[in-house]
């Protein structure tokens, strides 16, 4: 087995597709990984705000996980409806250009690309700051643990949807289920503790309040809470990724990841005010995260506790996957319509969009290196591109209904309406709470990428006016080219380039740059082998052309040259001949000069529609001793002797 195919996995046939599609219980990881890890990061993001107001902070987050609970169910339904009127891939971008408009699509294009790269880097960052709490003198390493995780999730990735649902189906399952039984033992302590069940291990005393509850700092914590929101429209974009039924397999995957996701926040925060649990300073000696208290105060710190904790560390570190299986697909459905580069329309060995994916880790290694792979600093970024794409996405979904009239079609465009209405409220709320602490960065950058899809746009647009055929073939005025072709010594490699152009043209011009001042030698050369031979078989002897290079310069007056020669051949073609050589391994280049790569770069960058490059490549033989050339150079020297 080769170790591209053990690494990246084998090559997979186009009609290997359907093979690769997943099921529900693959589609729960795959795509649910984000959701389902914010209820690790979402409600402390949220407490950690309510430090200032102690007790009664922890007091206050069951109403507010309440409030964003009730958000969530409004956009399940919306997009469940999404899913089942797009199946072949309905997310934010698709939908609000279809039904929106060109220029509400790229808002959301640029909201979701934003979105999906925050959700990779915060997931790595909040995975390895859950290691770090747990195990302290990592703390100098954060920024390569989070490169490292990156590169993993990029391996595992690469190999495919099905191999990549294999690979995190235990970490997501044993998370859930970890967080599952923790909630159901602390309910059950709750109530036979009239509410206020003793730990097992007390957390750490909250501290005094020092602030008082105001509007401003429970929107903040709302706003900070929302983050458990990321991911969830990360199913309607996946759609296609199912197996049949896809529509339903798809409604079913997203209806138990939003069930999940419901109980887990929920459960968290009543627990949290039960038990009296608190965020701590994440820049504390003693920092602890929430889970971690929580697990403690419930099952204590036995085999569960450090199970439970190293499922939430492979969870959070794993969950950047979301973006990895949907920003490939995103920016696939937007260079279709020609706003980025083809390249992402590609699919790699692997039936992927593998330069999605390459993308995806570039932006993600970069904002993981610009911000020290810090969550605290990445949380305020957070947030603001979902609840965009989610309200361009339920707006579109209201239009939409009203274009398709049908017998539901009213009761539909409601449940959107109110999802629409629902998350623009709520991105109004995070971008104010949250726009000094750093949603200005996205704010920002959002008209930033909408620009750079623009001006890829009007360039594919150029590129196909100018390229447009407007009729059948042109069969008038074909006139051979004048060949041009350099010529430094006499060589094997420059007889098969002159070989070349004999067959191409009568009008052929041999260009020698001389630097050395050894004209002489080289018209001596000329004459011995190509003019005596030529002019002896009856044949048009090329000119040779010498160019003088006082400063030895070799490329910019060939360049020169032939621009000249286009010029004075007006309706003429110019096709110049590039003999160059190539060897058997890439390392040999360095041996060599690469003046026919400069040349050939240099034409095509000063040339025009009338100015053609030809490669002319002398392969190195493989097997062959020199020996044996020699030898066979030496018969025929003999044979033309005689």
């Amino acid at each position: 087995m080769a170790i591209s195919d053990f690494l990246f996995g084998r090559p997979l046939a186009t009609s290997e597709e359907r093979a690769e599609h997943i099921g529900v219980s693959a589609g729960i990881p795959i795509f649910g990984l984000d959701a389902l890890s914010s209820a690790a990061y979402g409600p402390e993001a949220a407490l950690t705000l309510l430090i200032p107001l102690g007790l009664a902070g922890v007091h206050i987050i069951l109403p507010i996980s309440a409030a964003i609970v009730a958000l969530l169910v409004i956009v399940y339904f919306s997009y469940r409806q999404t899913i089942e009127a797009y199946p072949h891939g309905g997310g934010s971008y698709t939908v609000a250009s279809e039904n929106l408009g060109a220029g509400a699509g790229l808002l959301a294009a640029a909201a979701l690309m934003i979105d999906y790269v925050l959700t990779a880097a915060v997931g790595i960052s909040a995975g390895v700051g859950a290691l770090i709490s747990a195990v302290p003198s990592l703390h100098a390493h954060t920024l390569p643990i989070c490169l490292g995780i990156l590169a993993l999730l990029t391996l595992i990735n690469i190999r495919g949807v099905r191999d990549a649902g294999a690979a995190f189906k235990l970490p997501t399952y044993l998370f859930i289920g970890s967080l599952l039984i923790v909630i159901a033992v602390g309910l059950v302590r709750a109530i036979m503790g009239a509410g206020h069940p003793a730990p097992v291990v007390a957390p750490p005393r909250l501290p005094a309040a020092t602030e008082a509850i105001s509007l401003w700092l429970i929107l903040k914590v709302f706003a900070s809470g929302c983050t458990a929101m990321t991911g969830v429209e990360a199913v309607s974009n996946g759609v296609m990724a199912f197996r049949d039924p896809t529509v339903k397999n798809a409604q079913k995957t997203l209806t138990y990841i939003i069930a999940l996701l419901i109980i887990l926040l929920a459960g968290i925060a009543f627990l949290c005010r039960a038990y009296g649990i608190g965020a701590t300073d994440p820049n504390s000696p003693g920092y602890e995260s929430v889970l971690s208290q929580l697990i403690a105060a419930v099952m204590g710190k036995g085999v569960f506790y450090f199970v439970s904790i190293g499922s939430i560390l492979l969870v959070l570190a794993l969950s950047a996957n979301t973006a990895f299986a949907d920003f490939p697909r995103l920016t696939r459905a937007i260079a279709i319509n020609d706003y980025l580069p083809h390249v992402f329309l590609l699919r790699g060995r692997r039936l992927l969009y593998s330069y999605g994916i390459y993308a995806l880790v570039f932006l993600t290694g970069s904002l993981l290196v610009l911000f020290g792979g810090v969550t605290d600093r990445l949380i305020p970024l957070y947030a603001i591109g979902a609840f965009l794409a989610f309200t361009l996405s339920q707006a579109g979904m209201v239009v939409h209904w009203k274009k398709n009239q049908g017998p539901k079609s009213r009761g539909r465009m409601i449940v959107n309406g109110v999802g629409a209405f629902a998350t623009g409220i709520t991105l109004l709320v995070v971008l104010v709470a949250k726009f000094v602490e750093g949603a200005w960065v996205t704010a920002l950058l959002i008209p930033v990428l909408i620009g750079i899809m623009l001006s890829v746009r009007r360039h594919y647009r150029r590129v196909h006016d100018e390229t447009r055929a407007s009729g059948p073939i042109e069969l008038t005025d074909l006139l051979e080219p004048i060949v041009v072709i350099p010529v430094d010594r006499w060589s094997r490699i420059t007889e098969k380039g002159l070989r070349f152009a004999l067959t191409l043209s009568k009008e052929i011009r041999a260009v020698h740059v001389d630097c050395e001042e050894d004209a002489e030698s080289v018209c001596n050369m000329w004459e011995a082998n190509v003019a005596g031979p030529l002019r002896a078989a009856k044949l048009a002897v090329p000119e040779l052309v010498l160019l003088t290079s006082p400063y030895r310069f070799v490329v910019q007056p060939l360049v020169d040259y032939v621009l000249k020669v286009e010029a004075e051949n007006d309706g003429r073609h110019v096709a110049v001949l590039v003999p160059e050589l190539v060897v058997r391994h890439w390392y040999q280049n360095l041996l060599h000069n690469q003046r026919a790569n400069v040349l050939k770069l240099a034409l095509l960058v000063h040339g025009n529609q009338r100015i053609m490059v030809i490669n002319i490549p002398w392969y190195m033989e493989h097997n062959t001793d020199v020996k044996v050339l020699q030898k066979a150079a030496e018969e025929k020297e003999k044979a033309k002797a005689s």
